[in-house]
């Protein structure tokens, strides 16, 4: 589906609800929130009627175990992290039009009609189905409100949906002995109904719209992602569960029962646009029902699914919403190497940067933009941080602007020379400068926002170099009209930097038109031949970025050594008491041999199961294994392995997984190979 040469009206964008069960990291950033502003502002100042939407994701389980372990309200843990978020956001210079959140009135109205609308035109499957029930807590129990032994590798502490030792994926009718996490007893399995979205009807649909219609203008993770999806086949989905945090469905005898937080959440874009046309008096719905709008939506790439399969089936099937033009969900932002991680507190939180680095949002923005993980997943180092402070926004645009005023301060007492005497490399230099908001602008508009960084910055290095080659510190005494001349040129630039920051750099942007006592706004201001007339006078010059000392970084890298530290210390502490006693004879049951990955691959729609070929020496067998956060399929070909060879055969994910491979764990969940210390032949027991 071309839509480059399609004229749009409107531009809905929206971006992922922040969970509202801790703070934002840098991760968010990256991943969402900066791409998503850079597009929004961008798009307001090429005077697009733009309505860019954020807010919080206030319901699901996770909510409400964290109000148990706290000992509040549900209410109480959104409302406290809502605040933080959106003030942080604020701060931070996120130019939401609206920020709301899922647990406001106007947004359980807007869900609980959108999914009445559903039901009313027969969109919805009823299902009955076992589910287990606390007795004493008189309550159906959701999927992490159950524990109980993974039946693939023994872990006494998998959850109801997943083993996060070996990552496979359960459901909690596969436990062996359950127990509720609410009261310790055994659940019992009582009957109740639920209504499902038959995603499967979808998928011819789906085919044309996705991978049809936007193969060419979708990026490729996206793409292929969503056809991994429609290729195995779609599933319906329960929209409904048992909780009672969340939206009530909207139909007879359904105490107890919610809207599934991942069908009530996307709603929330629309629920928030509601708001802001009662807040603004602005018609809403051109926004979301005029095809003559562009909507857009900023994910991480664990929400592609949701936003590019499940909700767009969810407007399709309701009728009067406009669909996506573009999805261009990133990969995910590292730290120092390591997975970001809020349980292990892993992560550079933004409302921690704010205090600790004051006045320098932009800095952040500018690393998280030319680092961003657009294509591959990319790592944040505070080595890194410092290193494009200090070595390209200080060294580079900073020191360009300041030479040029301070220069023009000096000979001019702050007025801009006229532009009178130029030669063929003045009018080369300008030439280079005018193709700049034609080329930053093409790249932002393909969501290549890390390219359009680069170019600002190509500018910026532009001035550098034409002032160093043409020193006019110099010629000021020997040929003045050629100062002049060079620094009305530098001037020129230095305003159409001005102009060309302020989507990925907006309070510099903002503090260079200050000092050059401009109110240069709109995009295409940076196309005019002249925005500095001669006799213009500047404002008082100061330098726009400072250097970021050793001692700032090492204090952050501390932090995070200080952090795993006590992760290692609490994974030290706890040790697993030993198991009961088995016989001799019940050991030697066990079959295991040394064995050599000959491949590995991700197994799709996981994010943990590699699908593996071992050879164990009497055969070559596929083995599924929940060990793809830890290693890449490619770093483990050749590696050595014990194998319990054995053991039934069982389905994971359509895949007949032939034997278990033996893994070392730490109470942080770490994995490592339990391997021969000796080149031994494949096949060899293990006693």
């Amino acid at each position: 589906m071309d839509t480059k040469n399609k004229q749009f009206r409107r531009f809905t964008i929206t971006s992922a609800l922040p969970y509202a069960n801790g703070p934002v990291h840098i991760g968010h950033l990256a991943g969402v929130y900066v791409p998503a502003d850079i597009y929004a502002r961008y798009l307001r100042m090429k005077g697009e009627d733009v309505l860019f939407i954020g807010g919080s994701d206030e319901h699901g389980v996770p909510i409400t175990i964290k109000a148990r372990q706290q000992g509040s309200s549900p209410q109480e843990v959104v409302d406290k992290f809502h605040q933080m978020i959106k003030d942080s956001f604020e701060k931070f210079g996120i130019s939401f039009d609206i920020y709301s959140r899922t647990s406001a009135p106007i947004h359980h109205e807007t869900a609980s009609a959108f999914f009445t609308s559903l039901y009313e035109k027969g969109d919805f499957i009823e299902k009955y189905s076992q589910q287990y029930y606390d007795e004493e807590a008189q309550h159906f129990l959701a999927d992490r409100y159950i524990t109980g032994t993974c039946p693939h590798c023994g872990n006494e502490n998998a959850y109801g949906d997943q083993c996060e030792r070996c990552g496979t994926s359960l459901s909690p009718l596969d436990l062996i002995n359950p127990r509720s996490t609410l009261s310790g007893n055994i659940p019992v399995l009582r009957e109740t109904k639920h209504w499902y979205l038959p995603l499967d009807k979808a998928e011819s649909w789906l085919r044309e719209w996705i991978l049809e219609g936007h193969k060419e203008d979708w990026k490729t993770n996206v793409y292929g992602q969503c056809k991994s999806w429609i290729d195995q086949g779609l599933q319906p989905r329960a929209v409904t569960r048992d909780l009672d945090w969340g939206v009530k469905v909207p139909l007879p005898d359904t105490d107890g029962k919610v809207l599934y937080v991942w069908f009530d959440a996307p709603i929330g874009y629309i629920s928030a646009a509601r708001e802001w046309s009662v807040k603004t008096g602005k018609d809403w719905e051109p926004y979301w029902k005029s095809n003559d709008s562009k909507l857009v939506h900023f994910i991480g790439k664990d929400n592609i699914v949701f936003h590019c399969i499940i909700f767009p089936t969810m407007l399709h099937r309701e009728g009067s919403y406009i669909l996506p033009e573009n999805v261009p969900a990133n990969e995910f932002l590292n730290l120092e190497g390591d997975k970001i991680s809020t349980s292990r507190n892993w992560a550079v939180w933004l409302h921690e940067y704010l205090d600790e680095f004051p006045g320098k949002e932009d800095v952040l923005r500018y690393v998280l933009t030319a680092n961003a993980p657009e294509t591959k997943d990319n790592d944040f180092t505070w080595k890194d941080f410092q290193t494009r402070n200090n070595s390209e926004l200080l060294a580079i645009f900073g020191n360009f602007v300041n030479r040029t005023l301070v220069l023009t301060q000096k000979y001019y007492d702050g007025k801009v020379p006229s532009l009178e005497w130029i030669n063929d490399k003045d009018r080369e230099v300008l030439a280079q400068m005018d193709a700049y908001p034609e080329l930053i602008g093409r790249s932002v508009e393909n969501y290549r926002f890390r390219e359009a960084l680069n170019e600002l910055m190509n500018l910026a290095r532009l001035g550098n170099k034409y002032l160093t080659d043409n020193e006019p510190w110099k010629t000021y005494k020997t040929d003045e009209q050629r100062t002049a001349t060079v620094l009305a040129v530098s001037l020129q630039l230095a305003a159409k930097l001005s102009v060309l920051s302020e989507p990925f750099l907006p309070f510099t942007a903002a503090k260079l038109r200050k000092m050059l006592s401009v109110n240069l706004t709109a995009w295409n201001d940076a196309s005019q031949a002249c925005l500095l007339p001669g006799g213009h006078q500047l404002g008082e010059s100061a330098l726009l970025f400072d250097r970021i000392e050793d001692d700032q970084v090492l204090k952050q890298v501390q932090k995070l050594q200080e952090t795993k530290k006590s992760n290692l210390q609490a994974s030290e502490v706890v040790l697993k008491p030993q198991k009961e006693t088995i016989t001799y004879e019940e050991f030697s049951r066990m079959d295991i041999r040394t064995g050599t990955i000959l491949s590995a691959e991700i197994v799709p729609k996981t994010q943990k199961l590699l699908r593996l070929i071992i050879d164990t020496g009497i055969d070559k067998r596929t083995v599924v294994s929940g060990i793809a956060e830890h290693y890449r399929p490619e770093n483990i070909i050749g590696q050595k392995v014990c194998i319990l060879i054995n053991l039934a055969p069982r389905q994971l994910k359509g895949i007949e997984s032939n034997g278990m491979i033996l893994m070392a764990e730490n109470n942080e969940g770490k994995l490592c190979f339990v391997e021969p210390t000796a080149e031994f032949h494949n096949g060899s027991d293990v006693k």
